[in-house]
């Protein structure tokens, strides 16, 4: 059965004394609150990784993440963080080929083959975020494109280290724009990425795979979203930095 996850991305926000508010608020909220299996993925800062970490250590249902990782295994790379040193910490899970780390420092799928590489060597699961432009959206070749990305970064794996990556779907044209992706249209894509799974891996290794939904989810939306066959829980940005907001995302099902 495949998992229920809901993952906070917080991104370069909050500073220390924030964050270890939001996540004490989180985990009391979760105690009281939740009631069902969903696995809880707060990626902080990686500045506040083994902070974060003592507070959410006696919290079953939460697990830890960063935003990012090299794609060298170590070396004279001045600023980057190694798979080796998030895993010699205790991280369990790390964010790869996000739509900023795309767009911003124009990570190829090639590079991110790597990151994924030396982050399952590490014992470090990928979360490998995939998703296509506005641009992309109107040509209408939007699904073969992100059927691309899972191709040229994670199809070189053997079926067992598939099976150790989470896939976040993020449509980048509704990620603060104004404009949403409809449950219908998130339910399409992600219906389309298990095919293309089974089509290389089969259909048990498909049906296994968590796939999350990371288009702007909110409160509001996520019962709708979550309630999609093939729709295994959110990536979530801005709403993660409210405590309120992400419990109620999380208690969604």
């Amino acid at each position: 059965m495949r998992k229920k996850i809901v993952a906070g991305n917080w991104k370069m926000n909050k500073v220390l004394d924030e964050a270890v508010a939001l996540t004490s608020e989180l985990v009391n909220m979760a105690k009281d609150e939740v009631q069902n299996d969903a696995k809880i993925i707060l990626c902080p800062p990686a500045i506040y990784l083994t902070t974060i970490k003592k507070y959410i250590e006696d919290a079953p249902n939460f697990s830890l993440a960063a935003q990012n990782c090299s794609d060298k295994v170590s070396g004279a790379f001045t600023g980057e963080i190694s798979a080796q040193m998030l895993q010699s910490i205790g991280v369990e899970y790390v964010l790869i080929g996000h739509s900023e780390r795309r767009q911003y420092f124009n990570e190829s799928n090639a590079v991110l083959a790597e990151k994924v590489n030396t982050a399952l060597a590490n014992g470090v699961s990928p979360i490998f975020c995939c998703g296509e432009s506005l641009q992309q959206r109107q040509n209408e070749d939007y699904v073969g494109f992100v059927k691309n990305q899972l191709t040229e970064s994670l199809f070189h794996l053997s079926e067992e280290q598939l099976l150790s990556v989470v896939i976040a779907y993020e449509p980048i044209w509704a990620i603060g724009t104004g404009l949403t992706a409809s449950a219908l249209q998130a339910q399409e894509m992600h219906a389309a990425l298990r095919e293309h799974i089974a089509s290389k891996y089969g259909a048990d290794v498909a049906q296994e795979i968590s796939i999350l939904y990371g288009g702007s989810v909110t409160a509001a939306s996520a019962a709708e979203l979550f309630a999609s066959p093939d729709i295994d829980g959110g990536l979530v940005g801005g709403a993660s930095l409210k405590s309120r907001e992400f419990t109620n995302i999380v208690k969604a099902w």
